[in-house]
């Protein structure tokens, strides 16, 4: 009897540790060491006003319990001397843009915090079997180089590995030394090199996918947003009219800024695999890691922003006075954040 009802217990924790790997937004408190034991079940996240709180818990009936980090302690009164201590720790990781896995690593790992299980800081499985499609556009590349023209059916870059780790061709063998040598490592090291391109590529068909959804999201967005503008009440406020221009405006520079960026990548990956060797890899690998964090921050952003306008306007409508306070009370605050964001990362090469 335990087991079954624990059975659906283990479940449910499980979507609710997946969803947040996931998120774009969230971060689960069990993946780092913290002293103060209730707060193991407890996740940070991005509110849509991009302010990082710790939400104690979640349920369709309830809602969503969010407390701000530095109210915690009136929660923990039996544990002081802790949650004063964790708080240090929760202040400086709030501090972060985005919450999802790639970011969370570079910035804990720039924080100097450790992590309790690395698994926390991946994708889920399901996740990753959702971007098989997106992967493919990088693992194509590398099964034609070894492999030539021949169908080979692969989901991942799991299989990649097992696959060469058993070439089943002299010529494969042969473009794989050949990779080792352009690569300048050993033939022995072609696995760890596969594991490294296989995640660095995975995120960016991450933040791929994530950019995909979100972007029409933003166009229906401001569609509806400019609705207001034929209002007889709006259009006697210029002041009204010029906050809607500023914000249309800067939410479509925002999502083509995003989007050329990743259209750069793209080109970096296609000039890798026409001249391979260890400097375009590096190369490639820097670009792509540096800009994770502006990146996840930008997505995060629009993403939390755009799902509670779904939320709220699930059938869309809305009358102006209504769509005017929701504009100004949670689409403008937080939004030049996202704007710096996605011009310092526009500041640098690519």
């Amino acid at each position: 009897m335990t087991d079954a009802k624990s059975a659906p217990d283990m479940e449910k924790r499980r979507a609710w540790d997946d969803e947040a790997r996931d998120s774009l937004h969230i971060l689960p408190l069990s993946a780092i060491p913290l002293e103060t034991p209730g707060l193991q079940h407890a996740r940070l996240i991005k509110n849509v006003r991009l302010q990082t709180v710790v939400e104690m818990f979640r349920d369709a009936q309830a809602g969503s319990g969010q407390v701000a980090p530095r109210h915690l302690p009136p929660y923990f009164e039996s544990n002081k001397d802790e949650i004063e201590r964790d708080l240090i720790k929760l202040e400086k990781i709030g501090t972060a843009s985005s919450f999802d896995v790639y970011s969370s690593r570079i910035e804990l790992r720039r924080l100097n915090i450790d992590v309790n299980n690395v698994e926390s800081l991946t994708l889920s499985d399901r996740k990753k079997a959702e971007l098989t499609n997106y992967m493919r556009v990088f693992t194509r590349p590398l099964m034609e180089y070894v492999y030539g023209t021949e169908e080979l059916h692969v989901s991942d870059v799991t299989d990649i590995i097992q696959l060469f780790a058993n070439p089943n061709r002299d010529e494969a063998l042969r473009n794989l030394r050949m990779m080792a040598d352009r690569l300048d490592i050993g033939l022995n090291e072609i696995p760890q090199f596969l594991e490294e391109y296989g995640d660095i590529f995975l995120s960016l068909a991450y933040f791929r996918k994530c950019l995909d959804e979100i972007v029409p999201e933003v166009q229906r967005f401001v569609t509806w947003m400019g609705e207001i503008r034929s209002s007889a009440e709006v259009k006697r406020d210029s002041r009204q009219m010029r906050m809607l221009d500023d914000i249309a405006r800067d939410l479509t520079d925002i999502s083509t800024s995003i989007t050329g960026r990743f259209e750069s990548f793209d080109n970096r990956s296609k000039d890798f695999w026409s001249d391979i060797n260890a400097d375009t890899f590096r190369s490639i690998r820097e670009l792509i890691s540096s800009h994770h964090v502006t990146i996840g921050g930008v997505l995060c952003g629009l993403a939390v922003k755009m799902t509670l306008w779904k939320h709220r306007f699930a059938r869309g409508g809305g009358g102006p006075n209504r769509r005017m306070e929701f504009v100004k009370s949670e689409i403008l605050p937080g939004l030049s954040h996202i704007k710096a964001l996605e011009q310092s990362a526009r500041t640098g090469h690519l």
